[in-house]
């Protein structure tokens, strides 16, 4: 049998026992602390003498930092398939993404049956598992709009919602030894997990034949399927090693109880077995021929992605790999998404893009994005969702990774009083802001993101790590606040921070204005004139006899009089037909709502952006004209302005200092509203990059000033001089000005 290529880990099985009540939890630790990879537990809720299995895994799960959590193997017919599916991936989400899902059929039917499951025979106890997979594999998979349906004998779901997504694509490992169930792992499932004590010579080896044929016939790669082996101290690191080499088996497992056998297992035992196979992989050339085969699939034009990604290259074949098929509005389909974990990867993901140029590159950093352009068809996704680091550093400074969502900033910000302006959404990503502007709730107050950023690290498209600032690299700092993605991958971020109150005030208005030129001019004139403390947005859909108008209010104070105060004037602007106000901390407001997913788009977006001073008569009836178009869309407006122009224009390569306002469309596209907002654009100057979707020489002479682009064709032709990064809003270094 091959060497499937996987790497090799190692882990503790450790008997869940109530008494003493904290020995498996400091096992566990122990497990952690001495180095191994896992930390498994038996589920058998029918014996009084064991901790709950689930409330174990949690408490560890809690209690350690880096090891991964797994039951060996969870009991599937006393834990629900939707209810567990639910409940790994909420572990996963609390625990950083370290929860692997361990199950089994059940055996001891008699003893289910006492604890009130049902009394199955084992031909019923194997349906239900194929059925399960299905329902669990069915909740994870928010990416699917449909309801979720499966109509099994044993388990069945009828349509409830999916989700939560989990941090990491959990895998699911099979405990079996027979042949139908081993069918269905082939199938389904991500891994095999029998205990080697159990087995009789050679039925390792017939059991992954078994596996392999089923994977081929449902049209899988074997060596998609990881093989693990529950062992004892009795077996030798020799053995082990062979069944490595020989059997494919690449997850260790040690049950055991006793401190010191761990000890010795992680010391002493999984470095002669990392020796030993690593020595035969060397030999055999099995890095290139084992571990690199499915990175032969993987590659672009079968050029074998880099060896840091010979196990996590994700195809079209490959689960993970929908994550990266939708942004917000935008559907596609990328031949390889790279998904690098740390800085070096990064690094190696760029150098192998930069070797295929002709095929597009798209940067996705984690979040949402509604112009899609992210994604792409047919080429390469470099995804740093994964660098996601929040960490605050001294004073009022943070460090912050590209694949950070601005939700979790603002969660980690504010036990400690602070807040940074990022956008109206908790779920956009920090690498696609902090790279081109970041208008958001405090932007009057406290400017745009990108004026906050005091230094960036980038992977520049020669695959060099660079550090830009204002002492550093400062041309390539300037182009970075604005144009950010046409010069690098940026992979840490330091941010300063402001002070930001317990709560702040947060208002919907819902207006019915008689004559929306008149209502828009009011609004604008309101806003320019009140305290720096509040913004708005308004949200517009056209239809009906009159259009509604919902105003969506923040105020930075925690003081009721003082929010009541300041948002009076907007008051008496319209009649309204609904309000509500409400304190509420500035991290819930940039909360999901429960259940929300974001990443659900299909076809292709379109969007318009503008960036205007004032809502003054000409824009506020092109505006007025726009709504009475032949098509479905919605428009925002957008406050801007305050602390924003305190900065000069020629400070960053983001250059509209002196708007007040932002406008977007979404939707819309026909030929009757194209004409509309062409007149509506006269009136405008500037737009926001990560909200228009049309492209070309056009297009990116109203995203930057004459001088400003200028000065990034210099920049791109210092940096980037074969356009590696092209896909957002492209600055050819060869073209002349338009």
């Amino acid at each position: 049998m091959p060497d499937y290529g996987h790497p090799l880990r190692f882990g503790s099985f450790i008997s869940p026992l109530a008494a003493p009540a904290r020995h498996a939890v400091d096992l566990a630790v122990l497990s952690e602390d001495i180095g191994l990879d896992l930390v498994t537990f038996q589920d058998h809720p029918y014996q009084a003498v064991f901790h709950d299995t689930w409330t174990l895994l949690s408490w560890v799960a809690a209690r350690t930092e880096r090891i991964y959590v797994a039951g060996n193997v969870l009991n599937l017919p006393l834990r629900q398939p939707a209810v567990l599916a639910r409940a790994a991936a909420s572990l996963d989400l609390l625990s950083g993404g370290r929860f692997e899902l361990g199950i089994g059929a059940g055996g001891f039917y008699e003893a289910i049956a006492e604890m009130g499951g049902p009394l199955l025979t084992p031909p019923d106890a194997v349906s239900g598992l194929d059925e399960a997979l299905e329902v669990v594999r069915g909740i994870w998979d928010v990416d699917d709009p449909a309801p979720l349906r499966v109509a099994g004998r044993i388990h069945h779901v009828d349509g409830p919602r999916r989700g939560p997504r989990p941090a990491h694509d959990i895998p699911i490992w099979v405990g079996a030894v027979r042949p139908r169930m081993l069918r269905i792992i082939g199938r389904k499932a991500d891994g095999w997990l029998p205990s080697l004590p159990w087995l009789q010579p050679g039925d390792f080896a017939r059991g992954n034949r078994t596996i392999d044929e089923s994977a081929r016939k449902a049209g899988r790669s074997p060596e998609q399927i990881v093989r693990l082996l529950n062992v004892s101290a009795r077996d030798r690191a020799d053995e082990l090693a062979r069944l490595a080499i020989e059997d494919g088996a690449s997850v260790f497992i040690l049950a055991s109880d006793d401190p010191d056998e761990l000890r010795r297992f992680a010391e002493v035992t999984a470095k002669e077995v990392r020796e030993r196979v690593a020595e035969a992989r060397d030999t055999a050339g099995a890095a290139g021929a084992s571990a690199g085969s499915r990175a032969a699939g993987a590659g672009i034009g079968g050029d074998p992605v880099p060896a840091s990604f010979a196990d996590r290259a994700l195809t079209p074949q490959e689960r993970g790999y929908a994550r990266y098929t939708h942004s917000y509005f935008r559907g596609a389909r990328p031949a390889l998404v790279l998904r690098p974990q740390s800085t070096a990867e990064v690094q190696d993901a760029v150098r192998y893009a930069r070797k295929h140029r002709e095929v597009p590159l798209g940067i996705f950093s984690g979040g949402h994005g509604l112009s899609g352009r992210s994604l792409n068809d047919g080429g390469i996704v470099i995804a740093v969702d994964a660098l996601d680091t929040i960490e605050l550093l001294d004073g009022n400074r943070v460090r912050l990774g590209p694949g950070a969502l601005w939700g979790d900033v603002a969660h980690a910000l504010a036990p400690h009083g602070r807040a940074l302006t990022s956008g109206d959404a908790g779920t956009v990503g920090v690498g696609g802001l902090a790279t081109a502007g970041g208008i958001g709730w405090f932007v009057r107050e406290h400017g745009l993101t990108i004026d906050h950023l005091r230094s960036v690290e980038v992977v520049t498209a020669d695959g060099e790590l660079v550090r830009a600032g204002v002492d550093e690299n400062p041309d390539l700092f300037w182009g970075m606040r604005g144009a950010g993605a046409n010069f690098g991958i940026a992979v840490s971020f330091e941010l300063d921070t402001d002070s930001v109150g317990p709560q702040v005030g947060f208002a919907l208005l819902l207006y019915v204005p008689e004559d929306i030129a008149v209502f828009l001019q009011d609004w604008g004139t309101a806003i320019e004139h009140a305290h720096p403390s509040v913004t708005g947005t308004l949200m517009i859909s056209p239809g009906g006899r009159q259009t509604a108008v919902q105003a969506v209010m923040v105020v930075d104070s925690d003081d009721p009089d003082t929010i009541v105060d300041r948002l009076r004037p907007f008051a008496g602007l319209a009649p309204l037909a609904n309000q509500s106000v409400q304190l509420t901390p500035y991290s819930a407001l940039l909360a999901p709502p429960p259940g929300t997913e974001t990443q659900h788009g299909h076809g292709e977006p379109h969007g318009h952006s503008a960036l205007v001073r004032h809502l003054d008569t000409d824009v506020a009836e092109g505006l007025a004209e726009l709504l009475d178009s032949d098509t479905s869309f919605i428009l925002s407006v957008r406050s801007a302005g305050g602390a924003t122009a305190a900065v000069p224009p020629e400070a960053t390569a983001y250059a509209w200092r002196d708007a007040n306002f932002l406008v977007v469309t979404l939707g819309g596209g026909t030929a009757d509203f194209e004409d509309r907002w062409a007149r509506l654009q006269q009136h405008t100057e500037g737009m926001y990059i990560s909200f228009e979707t049309d492209t070309g020489p056009e297009t990116l002479a109203r995203a930057f000033p004459a001088a400003h682009l200028d000065r990034l064709r210099d920049l791109k032709a210092r940096w980037d001089p074969a356009g590696l990064f092209r896909d957002n809003f492209y600055i050819d270094p060869g073209s002349n000005r338009f």
